[in-house]
């Protein structure tokens, strides 16, 4: 909207006030999040699994462009995968930036796993459940309403790691294409965090093993995280841009456009999922601490998940302005993985921004389609 377009201040403060009383009240009446039609074929407790129904129009409007709606379908089906702490929104956030949407028009066939919403109730969840329980559940339904036995995942964060622990443990040789999105595999290469648990390792291990004490003893409610302190710490990987957002909403209040746009996207962040206290131990012990999955080995129950074992087509991303998971951190998955066709590419964004920000679907999403197109028939 150009400057001579928009309404008089009068108008704006008329409209902002009427904004932020609607919002205020009935905040639902702005999220525009999970629209895209879709069909549960799948549930097992608090998971399901969704399967996206093709799209009806010729060509749909992602970001600023206008994507025509291809009507050839890719042979393979396509497995989205979420991390834990964010709900499965993020892979349909907004009609003009949904990666559901998007993969669609580019004749994919779409499924996503939805891990559900993670309650106190719910911190017997280990990385096992998810592994080797949900996740085999999860493609054996794909495999059957889809008909083929081969699938693609394209996964985010955490979602990309469980994704490898399944791909390494089971052994799986139908899956055809792996896509990670900012999922740190050397854990002690990701910013500050990482080199605390670095140093902090070797001195951790003495002390286990002289107490004859490790922090898998502990009951699961104790490392039980709720959802609330999951979005304050992300917050505060990025605290002014989060005082920006709060001024630009409030500059803006009077264009209801901004105003559905910037909700929607604040309910990610401000709506996480808890961490199931199991889930937490693991990943402080075997992954953040043993930093296991960079050493290209991870038990898994009574399982030993080998990452040699994985030889799909591997393509991950990490972003530029990751305050969170490092390019070296990302990148170390094409060190685990034993196949010869794999790539890796840094692209603009955070770690929010390089999944699902305004640079995203001519960067993250154009590459990782045309680079499954070619893998997917």
């Amino acid at each position: 909207m150009s400057a001579k377009d928009q309404p008089a201040w009068s108008e704006k403060i008329l409209w902002g006030t009427l904004n932020a009383l609607e919002r205020y009240l009935y905040s639902e009446n702005f999220i525009v999040a999970n629209l895209t039609p879709y069909e549960e074929i799948c549930r097992d407790g608090i998971m399901s699994v969704r399967h996206y129904l093709p799209l009806e129009e010729s060509e749909i409007t992602i970001g600023d462009e206008v994507v025509p709606v291809s009507r050839q379908r890719h042979r393979v089906p396509l497995v989205l995968v979420p991390p834990l702490a964010a709900t499965s929104m993020i892979f349909d956030l907004l009609p003009q930036r949904s990666v559901v949407r998007f993969f669609l028009a580019q004749g994919f066939d779409v499924y996503l796993v939805d891990w559900g919403e993670v309650t106190e109730d719910h911190s017997h969840l280990s990385l096992e459940t998810y592994v080797m329980e949900w996740m085999p559940a999860a493609l054996q339904q794909v495999r059957r309403h889809s008909g083929e036995q081969e699938v693609s995942f394209f996964a985010y964060c955490m979602g990309g790691l469980l994704t490898l622990m399944y791909a390494a443990a089971s052994e799986d040789k139908h899956i055809r294409n792996l896509v990670t999105v900012a999922s740190p595999i050397d854990m002690h290469q990701s910013g500050l965090a990482g080199r605390v648990l670095s140093l902090v390792y070797r001195p951790a291990n003495i002390a286990s093993r002289l107490l004859n004490f490790s922090l898998l003893d502990l009951p699961a409610r104790y490392l039980h995280i709720p959802g609330w302190l999951n979005s304050l710490a992300f917050k505060l990987t990025n605290p002014m841009g989060s005082v920006i957002s709060t001024l630009e909403l409030l500059v803006n209040f009077w264009d209801r456009e901004f105003v559905t746009s910037h909700t929607t996207v604040s309910q990610w962040f401000d709506e996480m999922v808890d961490y199931p206290g199991q889930t937490i131990k693991e990943m402080l012990v075997k992954m953040g601490l043993e930093n296991q999955m960079a050493k290209g080995r991870m038990m898994m129950g009574d399982t030993s998940a080998e990452f040699s074992a994985i030889r799909c087509s591997v393509l991950a991303f990490a972003g530029d302005s990751d305050k969170l998971v490092s390019i070296k951190a990302a990148h170390k998955v094409l060190d685990i993985v034993s196949t010869e066709d794999k790539e890796f590419c840094v692209v603009p964004g955070g770690h929010a921004g390089v999944f699902a920000g305004s640079n995203a679907p001519q960067n993250t999403w154009a590459v990782s389609a045309e680079w499954l197109s070619h893998r997917s028939d």
